[in-house]
């Protein structure tokens, strides 16, 4: 699966305020540690990869580390890579060569690659490219200090072995982030759906589920910590089992077995006042027990990510996404049905390989079917070792991609802004996440359907929940009034 941070969305391009498509993000400064060393750390892609850097930041802080946000003050610089498009990995390697400019007047700078772009090259990154010094995957982060120790005795280093059983699960991640409100719990790691033109099987390794005790725990201490939002993460939430096999059945009878429904449920119960989010699924997974859960617990965010990549059914076959077209509209009738006013986005790919005009023309006829509140849009971007790489031919050519996917971002920005003027004169309970970075005197949040707010600082702060009433909107913002503390 995809994990939709990764993506450009029509909230995005209406949204200055959102960081450009992939690029890199320097990771806040947590409290000191007192560590003697310094470590930068630059995050890629995914919402995985920045809880991941979390986890890295926690690693080496037991090895006397405390992060900066200026590497020229870092001994070690990290950067946590993706490889789910080609764009994403070239803006990894402009950045290693500004590094490695600098390890010229500073020789003794460990510059490394983590993540999917690290277990996807390997040591061609140390060999033929010799850009970095240390190759780490996504499942040898515990490896990390006695990877630098290889480095400062002269040597390179490297560990790519992916592992069936690694979650760290034990680890208490650093929260890097200076929002102080919202936070990534990492509930399971890899993915067993081979969609043809992905390459996260092969980066991340196979599905394996975190216990419920350990990610309960985590949300316990965040709850403790005043954090008033968790969004559970996975490459597919709705695979995580605990205790039972894919198809259900209990591996041990004496012990609780789980499903994600289940483990949400289990999160929504910590607390009345910690809202939970997720992401990403899959439709072939979400059940209608996950959808009456949703509408079960006020806390648990009405707000699916439902990536569809295609609206014709026979593109759908050849990317082994293993529904209909008709079974995924069916998918989003049992969503609204059961959760009548969720917001919904999804994933879309432009010129998949042999894709037709009448098969764009299809996606976009879904598109008004469902009329999707954002979606996150791309040009296919062909990928070594997939199966769409090894069977079938990229031939679209870029400018016929190029201008389907205009086409399919012009249709989802009137959607957007179809959603959002549905809103209009209604009242919505908000989480204050910061202040406008237009203007001091605004705040902003999100609804539960993950829509941003924008409304008049007052008397609030960040932390609050308050009722606003919408009063205007763009295709990618609301703004309105706050009425008073929920």
């Amino acid at each position: 699966m995809v994990s939709f941070a990764c993506l450009l969305t029509v909230h995005d391009l209406m949204n200055k305020d959102i960081i450009e498509e992939f690029q890199g993000s320097a990771l806040d400064i947590p409290k000191s540690t007192g560590g003697t060393k310094k470590l930068y750390l630059e995050s890629y892609g995914c919402q995985m990869n920045f809880s991941d850097s979390e986890i890295v930041a926690s690693i080496l802080s037991k090895d006397g580390f405390d992060t900066t946000q200026d590497p020229k003050e870092a001994d070690v610089v990290l950067l946590n890579t993706c490889s789910i498009r080609e764009n994403a990995e070239i803006r990894v390697r402009n950045k290693l060569k500004q590094f490695n400019k600098v390890k010229k007047d500073k020789p003794e700078l460990v510059v490394g690659v983590l993540g999917c772009m690290a277990e996807r090259l390997k040591i061609q990154l140390l060999d033929e490219e010799k850009l970095v010094d240390i190759v780490a995957g996504p499942d040898a982060y515990r490896d990390l200090p006695n990877l630098i120790e290889e480095v400062n005795d002269g040597r390179k280093a490297v560990n790519v072995l992916l592992s069936r059983e690694e979650t760290y699960e034990d680890i208490s991640p650093v929260r890097l982030d200076s929002n102080g409100i919202s936070a990534f719990i990492s509930i399971m790691r890899g993915c067993d759906n081979m969609c043809s033109f992905c390459v996260v099987p092969f980066t991340r390794g196979r599905e394996r589920s975190r216990s419920p005790e350990s990610i309960i725990k985590e949300v316990e201490s965040l709850v403790s910590s005043s954090y008033k939002e968790v969004t559970l993460l996975g490459q597919n939430v709705d695979s995580y089992r605990w205790n039972m096999t894919k198809k259900g059945e209990i591996i041990d009878p004496n012990k609780p077995s789980l499903d994600f429904a289940d483990l949400m449920e289990m999160v929504a119960l910590v607390s009345p006042e910690i809202r939970v989010r997720f992401s990403t699924s899959h439709p072939k997974d979400l059940t209608k027990k996950v959808a009456v859960t949703m509408a079960k617990h006020e806390n648990i965010c009405n707000y699916i990510h439902l990536p569809v990549q295609s609206g014709n059914t026979e593109l759908l076959s050849k990317m082994n996404r293993n529904y209909s077209r008709e079974w995924y509209l069916d998918r989003i009738s049992m969503i609204k049905e059961t959760i009548p006013d969720v917001g919904l986005s999804t994933d879309m790919i432009s010129g998949f390989c042999s894709e037709t005009e009448e098969q764009h023309k299809e996606s976009m006829s879904l598109m008004e079917d469902v009329k999707f509140h954002f979606a996150y849009m791309f040009k296919y971007s062909e990928r070594p070792k997939t199966l769409a790489e090894r069977k079938y031919e990229d031939d679209v050519p870029e400018k016929v991609k190029a201008k389907r996917l205009q086409e399919i971002i012009a249709l989802q920005s009137t959607h957007s802004l179809y959603q959002n003027t549905k809103m209009l004169g209604k009242k919505y309970k908000v989480l204050i996440e910061g202040t406008s970075k237009r203007s001091k005197e605004e705040l902003y949040g999100r609804t539960t359907q993950n829509v941003v707010v924008i409304f008049g600082k007052e008397k609030y702060k960040k932390g609050d929940y308050v009722i606003t009433e919408i009063e205007s909107c763009t295709a990618g913002t609301l703004r309105g009034k706050a009425l008073g503390y929920a």
